[in-house]
């Protein structure tokens, strides 16, 4: 078990309606994409090591990625060399927490994970839905990048029982429409008995039951961006997870009036 822990959470969003209801949509502001908190280098360190060991468990890519890939990684250069810490050079970054990574047109999208706390996933349109061409994952909540590799939006939620299918074809038309000067962002929010970040999960692997102990919450803000050139769309995902104690007694409450279904093991 591997904790790596913010001082608080910057959402909570089970304490809002705006937060709360699904899919929970909201604008995102210029510049408020990419965070940078108090846990990227042991976020980073952590990253670079599931990278390392791990890199068919946390990366896909078809062929046919890699140009909307390379405009991502264009898209996240500009956007850290505007952060604190940051030195974008015409061939590396320095980044906050020291580490030199070389820009490689070749592997675009590892290159962009290796300089953000973010995982990202691509969709890209086929006919009338998207699909999951190419993402890096290495803080997967409880789902596998290689069994939804190449899924489409239905595909990837299941078996998620809150993504019915209005819900889905809600999000398709969000999809189909989202706009690349009108990013969007939405949270979501679970307890957890492990606060490991890497907690991959396959379909038929379903829940346990809570378990005694230390619990931990777990939040992922998801921000939705369409790349202007290619027209994929980028997902990405930056996690924040602290223990229980951390929050209030009525936040307490809310989050277990709020959670559907049991703690992670």
């Amino acid at each position: 078990m591997r904790e790596i822990c913010q001082n608080s959470l910057p959402i909570k969003p089970w304490m809002e309606q705006k937060t709360r209801r699904l899919p929970g949509i909201n604008s995102l502001a210029p510049g408020d994409w990419l965070w940078v908190d108090e846990v990227y280098g042991a976020q980073m360190a952590y990253r670079e090591q599931l990278l390392a060991e791990r890199l068919d468990e946390v990366y896909r890519q078809n062929a046919q990625a890699l140009p909307a890939a390379q405009e991502l990684l264009a898209m996240i250069l500009n956007e850290v060399g505007a952060l604190d810490g940051f030195e974008v050079s015409r061939d590396h970054v320095i980044c906050q927490d020291g580490r030199r990574i070389g820009i490689n047109q070749a592997e675009p999208l590892i290159t962009a994970a290796r300089l953000v706390q973010e995982d990202l996933i691509l969709m890209e349109g086929q006919g009338d839905e998207h699909l999951l061409t190419a993402g890096v994952l290495c803080f997967p909540a409880s789902w596998s990048l290689a069994e939804k590799f190449g899924k489409n939006l239905v595909g990837i939620h299941t078996p998620v029982a809150e993504y019915t299918d209005d819900l889905a074809r809600r999000v398709q038309r969000l999809f189909d429409h989202i706009k690349p000067e009108r990013p969007m962002w939405r949270a979501n929010f679970l307890t957890y008995a492990n606060p490991d970040l890497f907690q991959p999960r396959v379909e038929n692997n379903r829940r346990q039951a809570e378990s005694a102990g230390d619990l931990w919450v777990r939040v992922e803000r998801q921000c939705l961006l369409k790349l202007p050139i290619t027209g994929a769309v980028v997902f990405s995902i930056h996690s924040h997870v602290v223990p229980i104690s951390v929050l209030s007694e009525p936040e307490r409450d809310e989050l277990f009036t709020q959670q559907k279904g049991p703690p992670e093991e």
